[in-house]
């Protein structure tokens, strides 16, 4: 390991869950409550938006009641004392690492603290509940805000900017993420077949669908992984 690495992180659903956050997937996840068609596709937004602001709204709410935990803040803290670059890329739509104090940060699945004009593209900063009737700033058409999020069927955001990163990384952590969405999913492959000599880690409760790739790996909680292996890190400084 050298001071100079480029040290790229992936972070999915199993960082947040411990902030109390729900999840997708699962017998109690948001899918299970509701079918992916009919809340995260661009055909549900055409054909049933009240649904779908319902939806996010409810998750944006909830975002108000939690707080980034301790996997969260060791990341921000490796980004502020690593010297040499870091990269964090999320598949989260949540804000909790920039709540934490991460500012490298690639959300590549969008935000719901934002909305989208369907009509320009502009994007918004979104605090409250969306509906039809909301008025979109740029276009004065009700209407015509949505979620600023990737749904199904549509290119995750910051892609070109991403395998930059991954050319580039010295390490490869991937946190909490079960491997099962695309392209993020196959981030490690990339990664391996690109940098041979990176340093590869997984932190996860159980084994992903990659495990296999990751030499190095922490069985737990997000919250006492990340914090362990940033310390340690840290500390062979």
């Amino acid at each position: 390991m050298s001071k100079n690495d480029h040290i790229v992180v992936l972070t999915g659903a199993g960082i947040s869950v411990e902030s109390g956050l729900d999840t997708f997937r699962g017998n109690f996840g948001l899918w299970g409550q509701h079918k992916v068609e009919d809340i995260a596709t661009p055909e549900a937004f055409a054909t049933q938006p009240e649904l779908v602001h319902k939806f996010y709204n409810q998750r944006r709410q909830q975002l108000k009641k939690v707080q980034p935990n301790p996997a969260h803040v060791a990341l921000a803290t490796l980004e502020k004392n690593w010297p040499g670059k870091i990269t964090l890329i999320t598949q989260n739509v949540d804000d909790l690492h920039e709540r934490a104090g991460s500012t490298q940060l690639i959300h590549m699945h969008g935000k719901l603290s934002e909305a989208r004009c369907i009509q320009s593209g502009t994007v918004f900063p979104c605090e409250e509940n969306l509906d039809t009737d909301s008025l979109c700033e740029c276009c004065q058409v009700k209407g015509n805000l949505r979620p600023n999020i990737v749904w199904f069927g549509e290119y995750p955001f910051g892609m070109s900017e991403i395998f930059t990163a991954l050319d580039q990384a010295d390490q490869f952590w991937s946190i909490g993420t079960s491997a099962h969405v695309y392209p993020a999913g196959g981030f490690a492959q990339h990664v391996l077949m690109n940098r041979k000599d990176a340093r590869m880690i997984e932190c996860n409760t159980e084994n992903s669908q990659i495990s296999h790739l990751f030499p190095e790996r922490h069985e737990g909680p997000a919250s006492q992984t990340v914090t362990k292996l940033v310390d340690s890190i840290l500390e062979e400084l």
